[in-house]
């Protein structure tokens, strides 16, 4: 019944209209921007690094390193193994699409986060809820918001996490999943029982090792099968557009699935690395906006992308014919299911003895680091509910839950785990285009100004009344580092 019910919430959620609207909202940010995403591309690499850390709020980096540790989780290995494994080759072309494309949704949503952030308790707080009834005047919609992505983070999306984490060490290592469990939520109470400056500044130096040792070893798979490049190539641009004749049939599960597994990936326009941007210390909302999109690209350009070629390039795939998985149009890995079986396999030819034990430990650093930013994500939108409050009681619920939620990931089944995740990610997906589709105006004026105060020269600072954005308190008297009280270099 559980999953009768669950299935038919992810057919609903992930129809052929989400995919499209996920598409078109993308692309029509990207031409009211004026393609931002490769115009500002030196931006994005030099603002990484300028931010400070003060007492309300954290670094541009750190806040990137946060945004990464949601984004690049399991989705990058075993999320873009079924991508290919459900619409073939071709649905990593549209992996790519969505985030070149989505870099402009998520600039919109994490400018909208720093223009309508508030300190509250001491520190930044900002997302969704938060711009939604502070830009667009709907409290009840920032409510509805807020407890879909408590709901989300806390409950659906942890497990498909701690799944991959039990499933990755008992394959490489005979890890019973219940003992993994049990160490995930130790590890887990350690750091979120610290505070968001401890989730901080655990994210900025495990996130860029982990990814960083991801892409070298694909490299090493990559170089090792090179004489394969053309042949790659072509066969994902062909098999995006239905040109290859194997894979022409599922032209619909690529663009489907291309997108779905995109999306769970860089998070773009979900609504979860406003989160993290609003807790940045920086001068312009416009600067934040730009790290993150990069962000985006750091996700899926570089490390799913590393997935995808390690897999394609030693043909270590299966690729289903429908979507009952009752026969395959290519069986490269027979009773190898799809996920990060494929990417054992790959690392595998190349490096012997070595793939199951890679891959597993990748994979616990990428889904931890994930769950780690979910507890955040979920802890600012009670702090949201909480406000006039005090939200202690409610902060210790939600810790309680999300190690739960971790621990039972880590011993129910994949299958299950994962359209549990989809059910979370729709409905925030959903939630969230529309409204920074509403919010467009402002997010935009937002980029004008930046570019203004560019062209003059000048290190851009932002004046919310200037430009007559209203419910921006933060921002009504211009950037003053006071605000954030004493400015450290992080």
């Amino acid at each position: 019944m559980l999953k009768g019910f669950v299935d038919g919430a992810v057919a609903i959620l992930w129809s052929q209209p989400m995919i499209y609207f996920c598409l078109g909202v993308g692309l029509l940010f990207s031409i009211l921007t004026r393609f931002l995403q490769v115009r500002h591309f030196k931006d994005m690499i030099k603002l990484m690094f300028q931010g400070k850390s003060s007492d309300a709020g954290v670094s541009s980096f750190q806040a990137l390193a946060m945004a990464l540790s949601g984004r690049v989780g399991t989705g990058n290995i075993a999320g873009t193994a079924t991508a290919i494994a459900m619409g073939g080759p071709g649905a990593v072309f549209w992996m790519w699409m969505i985030a070149f494309i989505g870099a402009a949704s998520a600039f919109i949503e994490s400018a909208l986060a720093q223009v309508y952030k508030v300190k509250q308790d001491g520190q930044y707080r900002g997302g969704p809820a938060y711009y939604i009834e502070k830009g667009i005047g709907w409290r009840w919609y920032g409510v509805i918001f807020a407890v879909a992505s408590i709901v989300a983070m806390a409950l659906l999306m942890p497990g498909i996490q701690s799944n991959s984490i039990a499933v990755g060490l008992d394959n490489a290592f005979n890890v019973d999943p219940k003992i993994t469990g049990v160490v995930l939520m130790v590890l887990l109470a350690g750091i979120i029982f610290g505070g968001v400056k401890r989730i901080a500044v655990v994210a900025q130096y495990v996130v860029p090792f982990m990814a960083i040792g991801y892409i070298l070893v694909s490299l090493v798979i990559v170089a090792a099968n090179i004489t394969e490049l053309p042949a790659v190539f072509s066969l994902i641009l062909r098999s995006a557009f239905g040109a290859d004749a194997a894979f022409g049939g599922i032209l619909g599960a690529a663009i489907s699935w291309g997108v779905k597994r995109g999306v769970y990936s860089n998070e773009a326009g979900q609504g979860t690395g406003p989160h993290p941007a609003a807790a940045a210390e920086v001068s312009h909302p416009a600067k934040q906006g730009l790290v993150q999109a990069f962000s985006v690209y750091v996700d899926t350009l570089l490390v799913c992308s590393a997935t995808a070629f390690m897999i394609l390039f030693t043909g270590s795939y299966n690729v289903y014919e429908n979507a009952d998985k009752t026969s395959y149009i290519v069986e490269k890995l027979p009773g190898v299911p799809e996920g990060a079986g494929y990417t054992q396999a790959a690392i595998e030819t190349v490096l012997p003895g070595f793939g199951a034990g890679f891959t597993a430990v990748a994979l616990f650093f990428f889904a931890f680091t994930t769950i780690m930013a979910y507890y955040y994500m979920a802890e600012t939108n009670i702090a949201y509910l909480a406000r006039g409050r005090n939200p202690k009681a409610a902060m210790f619920v939600l810790k309680l839950v999300i190690l739960g939620a971790t621990y039972y990931g880590a011993v129910k089944t994949t299958e299950l785990a994962w359209a549990m995740g989809d059910i979370g990610l729709g409905i925030m997906v959903w939630l969230n285009l529309i409204a920074i589709l509403i919010l467009a105006k402002p997010a935009l004026a937002v980029l004008k100004d930046y570019e203004e105060q560019k062209k003059q020269g000048l290190d851009p600072v932002f004046n919310s009344t200037k430009l007559g954005i209203k419910n921006a308190e933060y921002w009504e008297d211009g950037y003053q580092e006071s605000k954030g009280k004493e400015n450290k270099v992080s």
